[in-house]
């Protein structure tokens, strides 16, 4: 059985598959979407191999760090198009939402006794890794992982690319043999088992919330004041899902594609892609952005160059094609490769040595201004286009593309040590971005500090060698007046 390339597949545990059990187990958990989802179409085959019913689980609990108001809408706004996709289908759509912190822990090993195994989704960041490494030790129900995060696979490499150029190199000798190995758009459509006539009666009576899919009603009505998590952070008015996705790159590719190599720079201008958010919360696959990418422009293979390493010139695809390309398989998978690699990919002991070390030989230089993580939270600081930038994030789940690198490495500049901005920074980025927590936007905040980077001179205050940058020189470069009456 090889529909999905065996490189993307792994056995979290030694547990073997038990054919007589009632039902195949697709828990959704990264890759909430039913369209070109590598993990959702090896769940097919083995439903189809074994001839048992197909049953797919999304759940989102409380008790995630950073939960609330704003992802939770973000997710639930998915799980009411996946219930409405998968509805049209032979499987088994479960939506459940916890009500309280820990309600659901056990639905998923109760669920998984029933089934045949389990295949889930291999995301390399956030609570996914310690979760799955804490379930591969206790449950016994064989568990399957599949890697579905980018077009090339995370074990494609057996080393971490400490520099853009030569991650680059490598993916553009390696990407050609995987360009023939996209996911089914619709795997859901070829499933021909019967649906499962119902489920064991013990789920339904431990979790009476477990909601069927055939009916989103109660995921549409959701009263998300009454679950424990953070409400403070309201939702942005963005629409999350697959359907809302597929709007957005479209909009993208017909408006905003043709000028975007200089357009994504200009703070005034809505020249970003703004996908990230799907891609991090997998209502959106790299692939199919790819592929009707190169169907828009009526690109293929056979127009690729030799490996340069550079973001020009491989792809022969144009200049603003390239560099929106290069952002999403150079950028984009670089973090990938560092977090499926290195556990340690969100502490500070992971940052280059040249960059430790500069930061510390400057840990103690004078700082004008030092702010409290909270004084930045409420863009309470000196610098009028710092504190616009902030408000963005706050209200609207983003910073622009050039702002977020000058607000991370402002809040090097004003807090009391290197540590103590990371601390800031992650903190956050992760309660109000929609595509935090993801291996993309640890990349940027790390290269504040250098990672991907080089030294750089002449040697700053502070800044030591890390790449330096300034507001001043920010409003010398881009119009800002406008974006600063915006969020003022």
């Amino acid at each position: 059985m090889q529909s999905v390339p065996p490189v993307r597949v792994r056995s979290l545990n030694h547990q073997t598959v038990r054919p007589g059990s009632d039902f195949v187990l697709y828990w959704m958990t990264a890759f909430r979407r039913t369209r070109f989802n590598f993990g959702l179409q090896r769940a097919v085959d083995w439903s189809e191999e074994l001839g048992k019913p197909l049953v797919i689980l999304e759940a989102v609990r409380t008790n995630y760090r950073w939960a609330c108001d704003r992802f939770h809408r973000f997710i639930v706004d998915g799980m009411i198009d996946n219930a409405k996709a998968v509805s049209k289908t032979n499987a088994t759509y479960l939506a459940y939402v916890e009500q309280a912190s820990g309600e659901g822990s056990d639905l998923v090993r109760t669920l998984g006794q029933n089934s045949c195994l389990i295949v889930s989704d291999d995301y390399p960041c956030f609570f996914h890794p310690a979760m799955y490494e804490r379930i591969a030790r206790k449950w016994v129900t064989a568990i399957e992982l599949v890697d579905s995060n980018g077009l090339m696979p995370m074990r494609a490499t057996d080393r971490t690319f400490t520099v853009a150029h030569s991650y680059r190199r490598f993916m553009q000798k390696e990407i050609p043999s995987h360009l023939t190995e996209f996911p089914e758009e619709e795997p859901l459509k070829r499933l021909k088992v019967k649906k499962l006539k119902s489920l064991p009666s013990k789920v339904l009576e431990t979790w009476p919330t477990l909601c069927d899919g055939s009916d989103s009603t109660k995921l549409s009505k959701l009263d998300m004041s009454t679950l424990p998590i953070d409400h403070s952070v309201k939702p942005t008015g963005e629409r999350g899902g697959e359907v809302e996705a597929g709007k957005v790159l479209e909009r993208f590719l017909t408006k905003r594609l043709g000028d975007y190599s200089e357009a994504r720079n200009e703070p005034e201008q809505a020249g970003s892609s703004w996908l990230s958010p799907y891609l991090h919360f997998g209502a959106m696959s790299a692939h199919e952005i790819f592929q009707k990418l190169t169907d828009k422009i009526g690109w293929d293979s056979s127009r690729l160059s030799k490996p340069n390493g550079k973001m020009n010139g491989y792809w022969n695809m144009g200049e603003n094609v390239e560099a929106f390309v290069d952002q999403l398989l150079t950028w984009r998978e670089i973090g990938f490769n560092m977090c499926s690699h290195e556990k340690n990919f969100d502490r500070y002991e992971s940052l280059p040595g040249w960059a430790q070390t500069t930061l510390e030989e400057h840990a103690k230089d004078p700082r004008e201004f030092v702010y409290t993580q909270e004084q930045f939270e409420q863009a309470e600081t000196h610098d009028e286009l710092w504190n616009a930038a902030q408000r963005q994030l706050v209200r609207e789940g983003r910073i622009h593309n050039y702002l977020r690198m000058l607000w991370g490495k402002k809040i090097l500049h004003w807090t009391a040590s290197p540590q103590e901005a990371l601390k800031v920074m992650i903190h956050l980025n992760n309660k109000y971005a929609l595509d935090g927590r993801d291996p993309n936007s640890y990349s940027g905040i790390f290269w504040v500090l250098g990672r991907y980077d080089r030294a750089w001179g002449p040697e700053r205050p502070i800044y030591g060698k890390i790449r330096y940058m300034t507001s001043d020189s920010t409003r010398s470069k881009f119009h800002v007046k406008q974006y600063i009456k915006n969020y003022s």
